[in-house]
């Protein structure tokens, strides 16, 4: 698994880099056919956004975004929306009654 941490109109430093990787590395335990995962923080006047794409095989990557005043509070709130998304998704893989 491919994980990608870049910045947009801010430069990302190797603390933001360890904690997102951190962050971003558990999500395989929710959805195991996960190929990549990219995170994009982008720095407007006032306040960050971030941006995380899970790509995973045989289906559509999983995007979410947030926003808001310090970075890994945004960080964690896009991680948790991702475990909810996975979580969610694989449940409808494994029921039979989605059909």
């Amino acid at each position: 698994m491919e994980i990608v941490v870049t910045g947009r109109h801010m430069d990302i430093t190797d603390p933001i880099r360890t904690y997102a990787t951190e962050k971003v590395s558990k999500l395989p335990r929710y959805f195991d056919r996960i190929t990549s995962i990219e995170v994009i923080a982008h720095k407007t006047d006032h306040h960050h956004e971030m941006e995380i794409i899970v790509h995973a095989e045989k289906t559509d990557p999983f995007i979410c975004k947030t926003s808001g005043d310090d970075l890994y509070a945004c960080i964690d709130e896009a991680v948790d929306k991702l475990e909810r998304r996975l979580a969610e998704y694989k449940a409808r893989l494994r029921s039979h009654k989605h059909k």
